[in-house]
């Protein structure tokens, strides 16, 4: 008991801010309720976090990132937590490591001035650049020719959409993999090899440890317990995989078997699409309905706005894009097109910055974890 006394004292010590400490307010936070944590250890079994807090006597910044990420936010240790608020401890992980991984999102962010202007209005900046996009694509296409084909291409060239969309996704994957990169040198000297790549793969393929860590689910509301957050974020990866595997097909018919578009409604591309669409009208509603019935202790409810920018342009894109096979030859077709490439867009220009980017990260520490269970045997 005293042990622990000392523990939560230098723990409040650290909260309040010592002399000459790196940690700003909201990762001295993330220390302190760490500090008490491993103490108790009650909720050593709940995920992946506890355990690899327990290898740590010390918390410095990169440890406090790097658990920070390894977090899903479930929920399940606060309500397991006896010095959770109203106790005068007040410890709180699911809201300090989500205020923590927002600060990940922009300290690591390329370029970091974009990480911070998505930061500070990411629901306005999302909508805003969806909107805009949208506008200039119906404008181009109002200088057209009237046509009414069904032929994508008859209103927007080929030559016209590769030259929009292939510098937006190579900007997508280069800003996302410098953010990552940057990420993992500062909380990772180390190389992984096969087998951990092979378990954290398989911890983010199966969202692992969204289930609280005892397979009946994560706190939404209430102390009830629900696996409808795992099974909404297996709809949207799943969703957004399958519309990614639609466009690789396509591609690959258009280049390498001469096959331009449009395709029938029968075809892979169109099928995995559709397969697509669909997973990410559901998994991003579902998502939304309990973001919107979320206790506020569960998280950082600044962050909301940001998130339901994400998920906002996530619906946006799987309504539209359903819609167009379905268009072909009606008059709201070239409208329509306009408002789904300036919605896909948007998208892809802020995957590094916004709710996207917890996937890669998450992805990172899972990685460094399985490196250090391997290290523990």
């Amino acid at each position: 008991m005293q042990q622990l006394t000392r523990l939560i004292d230098e723990a409040q010590q650290l909260a309040a801010g010592q002399p000459g400490s790196l940690l700003d307010k909201a990762e001295a936070e993330v220390a302190r309720d760490l500090q008490i944590c491993n103490a108790c250890r009650y909720c050593e079994g709940f995920c992946a976090v506890f355990p690899a807090m327990t290898q740590r006597l010390e918390f410095g910044q990169a440890d406090i990132h790097y658990l920070a990420n390894l977090c899903h936010n479930c929920g399940a240790c606060l309500h397991a937590c006896q010095y959770a608020p109203p106790h005068e401890f007040a410890v709180n992980i699911p809201k300090a490591m989500a205020q923590v991984r927002q600060q990940s999102y922009t300290r690591f962010a390329w370029p970091g001035a974009l990480g911070r202007l998505y930061h500070h209005a990411g629901l306005t900046v999302a909508l805003a650049l969806a909107a805009g996009l949208a506008l200039f694509l119906l404008l181009l296409q109002a200088v057209a020719p009237t046509v009414n084909s069904g032929n994508f291409y008859d209103y927007f060239p080929h030559h016209l959409l590769a030259g929009l969309f292939g510098p937006v996704f190579g900007f997508a994957v280069l800003a996302l993999g410098m953010g990552v990169r940057r990420f993992w040198r500062d909380i990772s000297p180390q190389a992984p090899d096969v087998p951990a790549v092979l378990d954290a793969g398989h911890a983010v393929a199966t969202l692992k440890y969204l289930d609280g860590g005892h397979g009946q689910g994560c706190n939404n509301a209430d102390d009830a317990y629900t696996l409808w957050r795992r099974r909404f974020h297996h709809f949207t990866f799943y969703g957004f995989l399958s519309c990614f595997a639609a466009t690789l097909v396509a591609t690959g018919y258009h280049y390498l078997l001469g096959l331009p578009a449009p395709y029938a409604l029968n075809s892979l591309p169109v099928l995995l699409g559709i397969a697509g669409g669909i997973g990410l009208l559901i998994g991003p509603a579902g998502l939304l309905w309990l973001n919107l019935q979320r206790d506020p202790q569960h998280g950082d409810v600044q962050q909301r706005p940001m998130d339901r920018g994400f998920i906002a342009l996530l619906l946006l894109t799987s309504a539209s894009g359903l819609l167009l096979p379905f268009a072909r030859h009606s008059h709201v077709l070239g409208s329509l097109l306009a408002v789904h490439l300036g919605v896909v867009i948007a998208l892809f220009l802020t995957l590094p910055y916004g709710k996207f980017a917890h996937g890669i990260f998450r992805s990172a520490a899972l990685l460094k974890w399985a490196i250090e269970k391997r290290q523990l045997r």
